[in-house]
């Protein structure tokens, strides 16, 4: 029982990070494309994709519904977006008018690196 409880906790634990992660794309659509490396077209219509991709996973995690297919996908998605996270460390520029700290930046990309390992533990 202990077990089911602490698989269902960190499955609603992601799937709100997953939501307000999403939401956070269209709320500040602007900080998000900011983010992108330069070379990328599209840059409003990937961070709406992405947004809308990461609500979803969190729904489905949030409902357990499909949370076999964010166990596989998930991984995936976070390696697709790992260059942004690249991107704002090595060309940092202000989100919101602020720059994040530099330890921060850098504490993210193996921060990338749980999320994926969490999200291939989801049941």
């Amino acid at each position: 029982m202990g077990v089911y409880i602490m698989e269902k906790v960190s499955r609603i634990a992601y799937g709100i990070l997953m939501t307000v992660a999403g939401i956070g794309h269209f709320k500040n659509e602007k900080g998000f494309t900011t983010i992108m490396p330069e070379i990328i077209p599209f840059k409003r219509g990937i961070v709406r994709l992405t947004g809308m991709i990461e609500v979803v996973f969190g729904l489905q995690l949030l409902t357990g519904r499909g949370v076999a297919s964010v166990r596989k996908f998930l991984p995936a998605f976070l390696v697709a977006v790992f260059p942004a996270n690249v991107n704002m460390l090595t060309h940092p520029k202000p989100i919101n008018g602020k720059l994040l700290p530099k330890w921060l930046l850098v504490a993210r990309l193996p921060l990338q690196g749980v999320l994926i390992a969490w999200a291939r533990r989801l049941k």
